[in-house]
């Protein structure tokens, strides 16, 4: 028996609360929007057992921004996983995802939970921990666990149920550097590596799907084949898994319930175009979330910043929200500083993206405004307009208060014509 309706049907028979908030948020039509949940295109997490602050991702939305946060078996601080996790969100993060794997998984998860933004888990993680290995996981421990994160009020779970069979034949076919780098992916692959039996969220994926249904969850259907290098990019597992998640998204929406696809990995940058293209047909023009794409694998350290050029490029061909890539990314699990910075490098690559999605109304978002502040040389305009204000603040004034910057100083050139061009005759 359900327990709710999932937003999809409330969507059909009118205009749900969520859908009206959101849209006012947007700046859209909330009908529109409605219908665009309707036919898939939208997702709006929203687990009605948490109230908190919404974001609707994809078609005609603005590209949202998500950052992981969460212990590891090797650090486990939950407090400082907290601090961070407040830090995304001050940065402009609009959601979180706990990624824990030490230390309470539950306890953290409800201090995560109880922070007014959308949350993600990944429900693998902890089925892992309980079982003590990936081989010993199966269905039944896994579906309790997706159950439990349900009802705990996480409102999106990346559940990697294109990661069956034919995927690891694939695999095995056609080898990769890096094998498989999605750590819930490779769970899956260990599972059926060794037990020789088909994943289970595919084998049951109606089962799955009735649960989400019940628990008005989103499913974000997981790249647990996404190469791991550029140099694997052109492997046949990642098309392989995007051919599945085509048909696994087809019959989430047919059954009411919400979800968007995970994707593509480390890909060169001239790849990017059609990759998220092919993902955005194959699933009906499903909202795609993206970590990265990573375009070079030899910039560690500044792996933010390769991130943030693979996602402005991916949002310019359709992607609809980015997940933050840290300076710590394949390094080490990141702190408080990394978890600011990445989110701002994130921030302004989803900005960037949205030049394409608002066209003319994305100068009105602070590009028209900038443009006269800069030429008025008004250092506090600037400010106010600047994505991080307090921080551009800092640099300007370590030189002392001047009216220009001190690279130009007297030699302005925004100074000089604007006194010569503008000056009355």
């Amino acid at each position: 028996m359900c327990l709710m309706q999932s937003l999809i049907r409330e969507c059909l028979a009118g205009i749900p609360s969520e859908v009206e908030d959101t849209a006012q948020a947007e700046g859209m039509n909330p009908r529109k929007l409605a219908k665009a949940v309707v036919r898939g295109r939208v997702v709006i997490p929203a687990n009605p057992r948490r109230p908190h602050r919404l974001a609707a991702i994809g078609e005609g939305c603005g590209v949202k921004v998500n950052v992981n946060v969460g212990t590891s078996g090797a650090r486990c601080d939950p407090g400082g996983e907290l601090d961070k996790a407040r830090a995304a969100l001050a940065n402009g993060a609009d959601a979180l995802m706990d990624l824990s794997t030490g230390g309470d998984l539950r306890s953290i998860r409800a201090a995560i939970l109880g922070l007014d933004t959308t949350v993600g888990t990944v429900p693998v993680y902890e089925a892992v921990r309980r079982a003590g290995n990936a081989t010993d996981v199966d269905g039944d421990l896994l579906f309790r666990v997706i159950r439990e994160h349900c009802r705990d009020g996480v409102d999106f779970l990346t559940l990697h149920c294109g990661v069956n069979l034919q995927a690891l034949d694939a695999l095995r076919k056609d080898p990769r550097t890096m094998g498989v780098v999605s750590r819930g992916g490779a769970f899956h692959i260990a599972m059926m590596a060794q037990n020789g039996e088909e994943n289970p969220l595919f084998a049951e994926y109606d089962y799955l799907l009735e649960m989400l249904g019940e628990e008005n969850v989103v499913v974000s259907l997981g790249d647990g084949m996404r190469p791991g290098a550029v140099v694997d990019a052109g492997r046949i597992a990642k098309a392989t898994e995007y051919l599945t998640l085509g048909t696994l998204a087809q019959r989430a929406q047919e059954a009411g319930v919400q979800r968007m696809i995970e994707g593509p990995g480390h890909i060169p940058i001239d790849q990017i175009g059609y990759n998220v293209r092919m993902v955005k047909e194959l699933t009906e023009q499903a909202p795609l979330y993206l970590l990265g794409p990573l375009v070079t694998d030899i910039a560690p350290g500044y792996d933010h910043v390769v991130g943030a050029i693979g996602g402005a490029v991916a949002c310019m061909n359709g992607a609809d929200f980015l997940c933050m890539v840290s300076p710590a990314e394949h390094l080490a699990l990141p702190d408080i500083r990394d978890i600011e910075e990445g989110t701002r490098v994130a921030k302004i690559a989803a900005h960037i993206g949205d030049s394409v999605r608002k066209k003319e109304a994305w100068l009105s978002e602070g590009e028209i405004q900038m443009a006269e502040a800069r030429r008025n040389l008004d250092w506090d305009e600037q400010f106010r307009h600047a994505l991080f204000g307090p921080h551009a603040r800092k640099i300007h004034e370590r030189d002392g208060e001047m009216d220009t910057c001190s690279m130009c100083g007297d030699l302005c050139a925004v100074k000089m014509v604007r006194e010569y061009l503008e000056k009355p005759k």
